[in-house]
Order: structure tokens, then C-alpha cells, then sequence
């Protein structure tokens, strides 16, 4: 072993001629901490071929970023999103494909252009620093809710109903819908983790397939009364003479209410256990609202909730690194192996809120950066700054443990007592 090479888990097989790793996503031992497997891949291959993937990954920061923007590159399957339906095999997904064929995430220019500007201007910064007063409201309301209890999972009791009663808030939907949009969430977003089975196939589409019922309902109610909410605004919104088709219309809407909450439970609760685990007082990471920023960054470079973020070719494209791509083939960048690359982060697994090499991928880069960003850091900012003003001895009661959800990296519970 060189000076440099990191000890190699017990999880992981690596064959240096051909840069082929074997690396079971659902191991226990790399479910709960991915970051062993990932300084290894650092000191010996940063880019490599995943086996249990079939796809060729890159894990260096430099890369990963670089190829979140190449526009050689994109999320749309070539020959379109339902070009794969047409050989057959996916008559059980004729819903959820629907509603993926409609999705900006999935689409490129023109059509992603055209519907991510007129989504975008309610995610813009200066209309999500609207949303502090309320933001903050409802994380106290959420903590008086459970307060006297002593002990709680903070994960459902703070961590889910904040980021999507938001959300709903903001598209006009009924809050008290919360728990049913959480579940049909769930079961469309399980369509994205490796080796899923027929039955979670089957779950997803009949989610998309309600979900999608029930917005078409709403957005019916909305063109009849409209209102000041989100839906009403897409309903209205024109750019160029182009409305938004209805198919788009509740495809825009199922993205903004699966992305509005999903990835920022994961980061909240990897958050909260990341500062608990520091010891010592938390408010003190939260003490000016620059600290706040700088914490939450943190947290999104120190432990991301989204691993994995997959691009198409569209042509013979070389990637760099000896990899030559042919037009349909994919590519995998890990997001969360990028955020702690020691060539680009001084000791990488040290948390460090004040590091002056503070950067991270973890919503992306491009054309399809997260366009909820500005609303997943105000609502970490503020949740967290109240969360440990209110209890500051929070301590955990349980060792956390992370769910087997690759590429996702989010935690089963968190129960805290106080």
C-alpha cells in the first residue's frame, strides 16, 4: 500500500488494471457509511466502472462538476423518455412514464427551457427570502407539537411535515394532504434505487398514477377560481405565447412536490445527527445568519442526500479520464463521493463550517441545478437555527442509522431526546 492509498473496506473489490469495482449499494457496511468506500476510490481511482451499475463513474470533484455542465451530456433519454416503452416490458408503467416523458428533470433544450423559466421565477432568492417569517412560524409550531414529550423522531416530526407543508403551501394544494403526497412520493421516487422489483415498479405507477388524478382535479378548481398560489401562476404564465399543456402542467407539479421535500428531509435529518455528534452547544453554529449559512453549506458538502446523478450521451463523446462514451451510453457522478474529494477539501470527513475551500455539487450544476435550491437552504437555515435555539440540549437517544435507499443518503429515524 502506497503512502496514499486509503485501507480498502471489506465491502468493496477493485481490480486496478481495468479500474472495475464490485460494490453491492445495499452492503450494510457501506449503507451506513458510504465515505469508507469513497476515500478508497479517491486514492486509487476516482473514476471507475461500477459493476453492480454497469455504468462508468466519476467521483472527483473536478470531473463531476465539470460534467454536470457539458452539454454534450443531458437527463433526456435519447430518442425521447417513452421511446423506451415502445419495445414493450413497460405496459405496468404506462403512468409513471407519463408523468417522466413531461418532467423538466428528464428533458433538455428546448422544452426544458421553456418550462424551467416558467417555473423558476417563484424559486428565485429574493421570493424564497420571503418565506423566512413563515418558515420559522411553522418550525415552532412543529415544535410545540412535541416539546413536553421529552423524546421524539425528529424525522417525523420535523424533518417531513416543515419542507412539505411548505411546498403545498406554496402550489396551493391542502395541507392536510401532507401524508398522502409523502407516500406518493415514496413510492415514485423508489423507481430511482438500484435493483428495484416488479411490485416497487407497480407501487410507483399507481402512485403517478393518483397523483396525478388529484392534481388534475385541483388544477380544474384552479382555472375556475384562481388564486395566488403557485398552480394558479403556472396555470397563467406564459413565456413566448407558450402555456404549459396540462400533461406538463401536473408533471411540473408532482416534480415540485416530490424534489420540494424529499432530498431536504434527508439533508435535515443528516444535518441534525452531523451537529449533534459534534457535541458541545449547537446554537453556536447558528449564532449570526452567516454562520447559519455557512453551517448548512456544510452540512450539504459533509453528508448530501443525493449520491448519484446519471447523464446520457448524445454523441461519441470522450469524458476525460480515459473514458470514451458512445451516443446512448450513461454515465453515473457521485455527488457525495465529489463533496469529499481530498483534492479538493482539506480532511474532507472533518466538519468544518469555516473552511475557506467551502463548495459542494450537492444541488448539481448547469442547466439542472436543483431549481428549489434557494428554498431547501432557507428552510435548513431557519428550521435548524430554531430547532436548536428551542432545545439545545437536544441529544440523540439512538444511534442513527441510514436506510438501504442508494443513491439517496438519508436516515431511517432520528430519535432525539431532550
Amino acid at each position: 500500500m502506497t503512502p496514499t492509498t486509503r485501507p480498502k473496506p471489506d465491502c468493496l473489490d477493485f481490480d486496478a488494471a481495468t479500474r472495475r469495482v464490485r460494490l453491492d449499494p445495499h452492503d450494510e457496511r457501506f449503507v451506513q457509511n458510504p465515505y469508507e468506500a469513497y476515500a478508497f476510490l479517491h486514492s486509487v481511482a476516482p473514476t471507475f466502472f461500477w459493476e453492480e451499475y454497469g455504468l462508468w463513474c466519476f467521483g472527483g470533484y473536478d470531473a463531476v462538476n465539470r460534467l454536470l455542465r457539458d452539454r454534450r451530456l443531458g437527463r433526456e433519454r435519447p430518442g425521447g423518455y417513452l421511446s423506451i416503452a415502445a419495445n414493450g416490458g413497460r405496459e405496468h408503467l404506462t403512468h409513471f412514464d407519463g408523468i417522466e416523458a413531461n418532467s423538466m428533470l428528464e428533458l433538455e433544450p428546448p422544452v426544458h427551457t421553456r418550462l424551467r423559466t416558467l417555473v423558476n421565477r417563484a424559486f428565485v432568492s429574493r421570493q424564497v427570502e420571503r418565506l423566512r417569517p413563515r418558515i420559522e412560524a411553522l418550525a415552532n409550531e412543529l415544535i410545540d407539537g412535541f416539546e413536553g414529550k421529552g423524546t421524539v423522531d425528529l424525522l417525523s416530526a420535523f424533518a417531513a411535515p416543515l419542507p412539505i407543508t411548505v411546498i403545498s403551501e406554496m402550489l396551493g394544494v391542502p395541507v392536510s394532504m401532507g401524508p398522502q403526497l409523502l407516500e406518493w412520493s415514496h413510492r415514485m421516487v423508489a423507481m430511482y434505487m438500484h435493483g428495484r422489483t416488479r411490485e416497487v415498479e407497480e407501487r410507483a405507477d399507481a402512485a403517478a398514477r393518483d397523483f396525478a388524478a388529484f392534481l388534475s382535479g385541483y388544477v380544474a378548481e384552479r382555472r375556475r377560481a384562481p388564486g395566488d398560489d403557485l398552480l394558479s401562476l403556472l396555470i397563467a404564465a406564459h413565456e413566448g405565447g407558450q402555456k404549459l399543456s396540462e400533461d406538463e402542467l401536473v408533471a411540473s407539479a408532482i416534480l415540485l412536490l416530490n424534489a420540494g421535500h424529499e432530498a431536504t428531509v434527508h439533508q435535515a435529518g443528516n444535518a441534525i445527527r452531523t451537529i449533534l455528534l459534534e457535541g458541545g452547544d449547537p446554537r453556536r453554529f447558528f449564532a449570526t445568519p452567516d454562520a447559519a449559512e455557512a453551517t448548512v453549506e456544510e452540512c450539504l458538502r459533509y453528508d448530501a442526500p443525493l449520491h448519484m446523478f446519471t447523464r446520457y450521451a448524445y454523441a461519441e463523446t470522450d469524458v476525460g479520464d480515459g473514458v470514451t462514451m458512445k451516443a446512448g451510453d450513461q454515465i453515473a457522478l457521485l455527488l457525495g463521493m465529489a463533496n469529499n474529494d481530498p483534492k479538493a477539501f482539506a480532511e474532507p470527513r472533518r466538519f468544518d463550517p469555516a473552511r475557506p475551500d467551502q463548495k459542494n455539487v450537492s444541488f448539481g450544476a448547469g442547466i439542472h441545478f436543483c431549481i428549489g435550491a434557494p428554498l431547501a437552504r432557507v428552510e435548513l437555515q431557519v428550521a435548524l437555527k430554531v430547532l436548536f435555539d428551542r432545545l439545545p440540549g437536544l441529544a440523540l437517544a439512538e444511534t442513527p442509522r441510514y436506510a438501504d435507499v442508494y443513491h439517496f443518503h438519508g436516515l431511517e429515524k432520528l430519535v432525539a431526546s431532550w
